[in-house]
């Protein structure tokens, strides 16, 4: 994906760590923010299942202290790093540019203009208005700080544990949370989040699906009108959406397959909603509520 010639996005805050014992979630405390619900994060992050297919393996152990735990002092953050000065992140606030560049034009298309959302980088552990997190969480994004948050060591993870290679895949990681700022400025996810507390957890987690896909469309969606593509990024991007199905990740965390517990959709349904946004670039294609799933 072409970004070299890109300026590094000025919405960008590096929080620095906000520690790794003590203070964070533990896996236990980061299932209602997995979930969808709870936490009044209608976001949810791209690879939060992440967490579950830990949970699985480990039987609940290692688990860190308190749900919800002590916010981070500011001590933790002061002298922290300037944004976007080491190679993750540059390439991270590139990506964020280019959202900029493409949403920003959507939404002039639509009368209307865009507000960008801030990258957010941190390590291990973060407080935002969403709740800590532990880095265990994955990217994710909080409507209530119209933010992006990212340990850009998930970047390895996503290479050495699911082998999904490539700056495509780093960069739909990226655009996958901007598209849940999207669905923000929308007022999609606030009306999900509604809908959530007044339904069962199985209602609730299909409309998590829903949100997870849409987001999946809108992040192919910017791709596509980006025009910065290269030969291969689409595999890079289909290989990425493969790895992180409710159902691939369930069956190599726990063994079986559970689809009542399903938050972000199948292998399938995200390679065909992703696919979606890069064939047509087009927003109104990524209507996934009123689609058969």
């Amino acid at each position: 994906m072409r970004l070299d010639d890109l300026d590094p996005t000025d919405n960008a805050r590096d929080l620095g760590s906000g520690g790794g014992g003590g203070g964070g979630f533990g896996l236990l405390g980061l299932l209602p923010m997995l979930l969808g619900r709870g936490m009044g994060c209608g976001g949810i992050a791209l690879i939060g299942i992440v967490a579950l297919v830990y949970f699985a393996i480990s039987g609940g152990g290692g688990m860190l202290g308190g749900g919800g735990g002590t916010q981070v002092q500011q001590g933790q953050t002061q002298g922290a790093a300037k944004a976007c000065d080491t190679q993750a992140e540059l390439f991270a606030c590139r990506v964020m540019t280019s959202t900029e560049q493409v949403w920003g034009q959507v939404f002039a298309e639509q009368g209307k203009r865009y507000q960008p959302a801030t990258i957010n980088f941190f390590q291990n552990s973060v407080q935002s208005a969403c709740g800590q997190a532990s880095a265990a969480v994955g990217p994710f994004y909080c409507p209530s700080d119209k933010g992006v948050f990212l340990d850009t060591a998930f970047f390895d993870e996503l290479d050495k544990r699911f082998g999904a290679k490539g700056d495509f895949a780093r960069a739909y990681v990226v655009g996958h949370e901007v598209g849940h700022h999207i669905q923000n400025l929308e007022g999609t996810s606030a009306k999900v989040s509604q809908a959530e507390s007044r339904g069962s957890r199985a209602e609730g987690n299909h409309l998590s699906v829903l949100l997870e896909l849409q987001a999946d469309c809108y992040a192919g969606v910017w791709a596509k009108r980006s025009g910065r593509l290269e030969p291969g990024d689409i595999e890079e991007g289909m290989t990425a959406a493969n790895a992180i199905g409710d159902d691939t990740l369930q069956r190599q965390g726990q063994g079986q397959v559970v689809p009542d517990s399903f938050t972000h959709g199948t292998s399938a349904q995200r390679k065909q909603w992703l696919q979606r946004g890069l064939d047509s670039g087009d927003p109104a294609q990524c209507d996934t509520f009123n689609a058969a799933i």
